[in-house]
């Protein structure tokens, strides 16, 4: 039978989601888990991937099992065995054909700025001391929406197939004693909202005006765009899925 299961995970600790040879990942760490505590071979598909250091509020799976007897009962001995930076917040069946990665319809990211030095943000946003004209970075956000074509943003030398996003909002609000940035698409390349939030800083910081941003798009262009912000202060929040997938 398969199964989706609901998470969060700190991601200072781990290289990313997706298991590699010589590092420690949470794809890892959550196989090894369920093959112990089901007694079989665990593979677990992500919604997504992650990279080294990139934190995610809501992250889905799915898994195959026919051993599981007691839902509450896994869930309960996964969050006792798992490390504290990993927490499972719910497991339910699907249908056999529900795939966490290609049934998924968009994500969410957030990334968060503070302006203040704050020693208990250290691990959890990017720093940025220099005032930030926050109208012109949702004006240079706003045209994210009227292009598709996203390759300027991609990490160099990717292996996908087609830079193509559809990006349905991009916007910074303020959020406490935070600067956030939200942005929701139905996919996303490697490393792109970090090459997209650099980008949007030097908008901020007056070193390129708002409209510079369809040149950037138009270029293709890595080179254009602003330097990748770093990953601690990037979260995936939300995947959505459509309604019928639960069963």
């Amino acid at each position: 039978m398969r199964y989706f299961i609901r998470f969060s995970y700190f991601g200072k600790n781990y290289h990313g989601w997706q298991r590699q040879p010589n590092a420690t990942t949470v794809q890892e760490i959550l196989e090894d888990c369920m093959s112990k505590l089901l007694g079989e071979t665990v593979e677990v598909v992500g919604a997504g991937r992650t990279d080294t250091g990139v934190h995610a509020k809501e992250m889905f799976a799915h898994f195959d099992s026919n051993s599981i007897q007691d839902l509450k009962e896994l869930i309960r001995r996964m969050n006792s065995f798992l490390p504290e930076d990993i927490a499972i917040r719910d497991i339910f069946p699907v249908g056999s054909v529900a795939h966490a990665r290609f049934s998924a319809l968009e994500r969410t990211y957030e990334y968060w700025i503070v302006q203040k030095k704050d020693p208990f943000h250290s691990d959890f946003a990017h720093a940025v001391r220099q005032k930030l004209d926050i109208a012109a970075m949702n004006e240079a956000a706003s045209i994210l929406l009227e292009h598709s074509d996203f390759e300027c943003f991609s990490k160099s030398n990717t292996d996908v197939k087609t830079f193509i996003c559809d990006v349905r909002r991009a916007e910074w609000s303020v959020e406490g004693d935070k600067l956030v940035f939200t942005i929701v698409a139905d996919r996303f390349l490697r490393n792109m909202v970090r090459a997209v939030v650099g980008t949007l800083l030097d908008v901020g910081l007056g070193k390129r005006e708002p409209r510079e941003m369809k040149d950037i798009l138009k270029s293709k262009s890595r080179a254009e765009a602003g330097v990748s912000v770093p990953a601690k202060g990037l979260y995936l929040t939300r995947v959505k899925y459509p309604e019928n997938l639960f069963v």
